[in-house]
Formats: C-alpha cells, sequence, structure tokens
C-alpha cells in the first residue's frame, strides 16, 4: 500500500487555507536529502512557514515538499522528502496534525549521520540564482509592516 502522508498533508493544508490559518511544516532535519537552511534548525527540527504568501512554486508532491522562500532576506529552494515531514499546523491555534511513522519511509534509509562532515555538506543551501536582496525586495507596496520577532522561529516571506 503506497504511504498516506502525502495525502493528509494535502488534505489538512487545504484545510487549514480554507480557514485564513497559516499553515507550517514541522520538518526532521536529520533525515537523509533534507535540503533546508539550517542555520534555522533546532534540536534537529525546523518549523517552516508555508502559506502562500510565504513561498513560491509551492508543491506538494507524493515524494516531497518543495518551494522557493527567503530566509533572512536571502532566497533559498527548500526540498524536504516526505518522509522528514513531521507535522503539519496551523500557527494561529495548533490545529492540525502529527504524522505516525509509515513502514514505507522506515525502509527508505537511515537517519544522516551528525558526525559525518559529508553529510553536513550536503545540507548546505545555495543562493538561488546567485541574487543577493536589495533594499527594494523589502519594501513594495503590498509588504506587511515588519512585525517583532516571535520567540526565535524562522518566518519565511514570499519569493519575487
Amino acid at each position: 500500500m503506497t504511504p498516506r502522508r502525502p495525502y493528509l498533508l494535502r488534505a489538512f493544508y487545504d484545510w487549514l487555507l480554507d480557514n485564513q490559518l497559516t499553515p507550517h511544516l514541522v520538518v526532521d532535519v536529520m533525515r537523509p536529502d533534507v535540503q533546508v537552511p539550517m542555520e534555522f534548525a533546532r534540536d534537529g527540527q525546523i518549523v517552516l512557514n508555508i502559506a502562500p504568501r510565504a513561498v513560491g512554486n509551492l508543491q506538494l508532491g507524493d515524494e516531497a515538499v518543495s518551494f522557493n522562500a527567503r530566509f533572512g532576506g536571502v532566497p533559498r529552494q527548500v526540498l524536504v522528502p516526505m518522509a522528514a515531514v513531521l507535522a503539519i499546523y496551523a500557527r494561529e491555534n495548533g490545529a492540525g496534525t502529527m504524522f505516525e511513522p509509515e513502514a514505507g519511509y522506515e525502509a527508505e534509509g537511515t537517519f544522516a549521520d551528525q558526525d559525518n562532515e559529508t553529510s553536513q555538506t550536503d545540507n548546505l543551501m545555495s543562493v538561488i540564482d546567485g541574487d543577493r536582496p536589495d533594499n527594494a525586495d523589502d519594501n513594495g507596496p503590498d509588504d506587511e509592516p515588519p512585525q517583532p520577532p516571535r520567540g526565535g522561529r524562522p518566518a519565511l516571506r514570499v519569493v519575487k
């Protein structure tokens, strides 16, 4: 049987958006092939805002979640294999679900070795198209006023 995680993820994502909530994805960064900005990871996990206004080119596929976003003003491409997706929930009220371990994902491979330098370099992110942000990137008329940092959690912005 195929894993149910991608189907549940898409269903919860749509349900959260239909209720005007902000979907956040909890990712296990120690899984192989995870490409996220590791400088924002804490305790082996990262929480990603995947709301349409925060990401560009979002793909909730059967094998992985991928999108473009800005982290600290730097555009990045994110790739999260479905095996590394731990939960999806709403920022506003915590509504959502944690995903149970599934045999199809446990058989894919083992966790990345924390002491292995090669696995650490595989997780490094690169800047998309060598683009560096300038002052005009963050001062458009569509931008919301900056909010004070809350709890040190990373925030995502739409990649234009």
